[in-house]
C-alpha cells in the first residue's frame, strides 16, 4: 500500500500556513483536479487526496492533532490511533463481532465543542450561479430537507422541474448543505439534526448517561446505533467521567473515499439532584470507609 503523503505537501502549503491560506490552497487544488474539468488518469485520486487533506487541516482542532501525531491520529484501522476527534489514549478490544477502542480522555472538564469542516461547502462557491465551467445562464436551484437517518442511509425524493417530475437520489453519507448537480438544475440537501447523534464528518458521537454505581461497579448497556439495531456494550468497573468507546466502522459512509467513519460513545456520569436521608447516610459511610 502506498503511504499517504503529508497533508501540507498535498495542498502545497507550509506548516505555518494560516487557515485562510489552507482554504485558498484547497480551492486551487480542487479546481485543478476536479473530474468535471481535469480528465487526466490521476485527477480523481488527487482530487480526493486534496479533500482528505483539507478535511483535517481545514479544522483547527484536527490540524493540531495531525501536527502532533500525523496520519496515525486519523487511522481507525490502526491500534495506534489516538481516539479520533476526542484525543486521549485508547485500548483496543472486541464486543461480539465489533472491534472497538476504550479511550479515557480529558476528564469531566474536557471541551468537546467540534468545529467540523465539509469540503463540499467550498464547492458552493465554485459551482454556484457563477460556475466558472458553465456557459449560459445559471441553472435553477432547488432545496430539499431530509431526516438525519435518511442522510445516513440514503433516500429518494420527488421534485417537479418545468412541469416534469424527477426522482432525486440522495446518496448514503450525504451531509447538510451538499449540492447534487443535474444537467438542468441543482439540488441543495438540508439535513435535520438528530436528537441522539452528533455528526462530525463521517464520525458520529453519542452521549450515553451512566450512574455513579454503573461507573464504579461496571454494567452492560444497550445503546442505539445507526443501523437501528440496539447494541450491548460493557462498562468496566471504575470507569471515569469522559471515557470514550469507539466502534470502528460503525459511523457514516464516506462520500469521498471508501469505508465508514466511527461511532463514538461518550459516557456521561449523572449525579442525582436529590437524595433521601438514607441515601445520604449511605454515601457518608461509603466516603468514611476510605
Amino acid at each position: 500500500m502506498t503511504p499517504k503523503r503529508d497533508f501540507y505537501e498535498v495542498l502545497g502549503v507550509g506548516k505555518s500556513a494560516t487557515q485562510d491560506e489552507i482554504k485558498k490552497a484547497y480551492r486551487k487544488k480542487a479546481l485543478e483536479f476536479h473530474p468535471d474539468r481535469n480528465k487526466s488518469a490521476d485527477a480523481e485520486t488527487k482530487f480526493k487526496e486534496a479533500g482528505e487533506a483539507y478535511e483535517v487541516l481545514g479544522n483547527p482542532q484536527k490540524r493540531k492533532t495531525y501536527d502532533q501525531f500525523g496520519h496515525a491520529a486519523f487511522d481507525s484501522a490502526s491500534a495506534g490511533g489516538f481516539g479520533g476527534p476526542f484525543g486521549g489514549f485508547s485500548q483496543a478490544g472486541r464486543s461480539g463481532p465489533f472491534t472497538y477502542t476504550y479511550t479515557t480522555s480529558g476528564g469531566p472538564g474536557a471541551n468537546f465543542d467540534f468545529d467540523f469542516s465539509n469540503p463540499f461547502d467550498i464547492f458552493e462557491s465554485f459551482f454556484g450561479g457563477a460556475n466558472p465551467f458553465s456557459q449560459g445562464p445559471p441553472k435553477p436551484r432547488y432545496q430539499i430537507e431530509i431526516d438525519f437517518m435518511d442522510a445516513v442511509h440514503g433516500t429518494e425524493r420527488s421534485l417537479v422541474h418545468q412541469g416534469k417530475s424527477h426522482t432525486i437520489k440522495v446518496p448514503a453519507g450525504t451531509d447538510d448543505g451538499i449540492r447534487i448537480r443535474y444537467q438542468d438544475f441543482d439540488v441543495i440537501v438540508r439535513v435535520k439534526p438528530s436528537k441522539q447523534f452528533k455528526r462530525e464528518g463521517s464520525d458520529v458521537i453519542l452521549d450515553q448517561e451512566i450512574s455513579f454505581v454503573q461507573a464504579a461497579l461496571g454494567d452492560t448497556l444497550e445503546i442505539p446505533t445507526l443501523e437501528n439495531k440496539p447494541l450491548k456494550i460493557k462498562i468496566r468497573p471504575g470507569t471515569q467521567p469522559g471515557t470514550i468507546l469507539r466502534l470502528q466502522g460503525k459511523g457514516i459512509k464516506r462520500l469521498q473515499r471508501l469505508g465508514h467513519g466511527d461511532l463514538y460513545i461518550r459516557l456521561i456520569l449523572t449525579i442525582p439532584k436529590s437524595l433521601t436521608r438514607e441515601q445520604k447516610d449511605l454515601l457518608k459511610r461509603f466516603d468514611q470507609a476510605f
